[in-house]
C-alpha cells in the first residue's frame, strides 16, 4: 500500500504534522467507518468519516465520527443553505479523485467547502482518510480545520 497519495501530499505542502495507520480495508463492511476505527483499535469518535453531500445543489464535504450520523437539516443551517443530501457514489468519485472508502478531505481533486463536526475539536488527536482504502492519516482536528479553510460545526443528527 502507499503511503503517499494526494490526501498526505496536501498534508505535506500545508505543513501540517500527521502519522499514518494503516489496516485492512474490509469491503463488505457495514459501515466503513466503524471497520476502520475497530482495525486501528480506536473510539469510533476518534475516527472520522468523510462523507460528500450537496447543498442546494453544490457539492460539500462534511467529516464526522464514525459513528454518528450527518443530519441533513444541520448541514444545511452550518452553510446558510436551505436544503441538503447526501451525493451519489459515483459523484462523490468523479469529483474529489479518490474511491468510496478512501475519499479523503485532502487534497481532493477540487476543493470543496468543508464542515467538521464541531465535537471532534475536543479530541486531541483523530483519524482521517488519507486518501486510499485501509490508510488513515492521525492529525489534530484543529490542524484539519485549519489546512482545509473548513468550519466547525454541529453537525449530527
Amino acid at each position: 500500500m502507499a503511503k503517499t497519495t494526494r490526501a498526505t501530499q496536501f498534508l505535506d505542502k500545508a505543513g501540517v504534522a500527521y502519522t499514518t495507520a494503516t489496516y485492512d480495508y474490509d469491503p463488505n463492511a457495514e459501515r466503513i467507518g466503524l471497520q476502520a476505527a475497530e482495525a486501528i483499535g480506536e473510539h469510533p469518535s476518534r475516527v472520522l468519516k468523510t462523507l460528500m453531500a450537496e447543498l442546494d445543489g453544490k457539492p460539500v464535504c462534511v467529516v464526522v465520527p464514525s459513528d454518528k450520523e450527518v443530519s441533513m437539516k444541520k448541514l444545511a443551517s452550518a452553510f446558510g443553505g436551505k436544503s441538503a443530501a447526501m451525493m451519489k457514489p459515483a459523484n462523490a468519485e468523479k469529483l474529489t479523485g479518490f474511491v468510496v472508502g478512501g475519499i479523503s478531505p485532502f487534497g481532493q481533486k477540487k476543493q470543496v467547502p468543508t464542515a467538521i463536526e464541531i465535537s471532534a475539536m475536543d479530541e486531541a488527536l483523530v483519524y482521517m482518510n488519507g486518501g486510499q482504502r485501509g490508510l488513515q492519516v492521525r492529525l489534530s482536528p484543529q490542524d484539519a480545520l485549519k489546512a482545509l479553510g473548513a468550519i466547525a460545526a454541529p453537525l449530527v443528527a
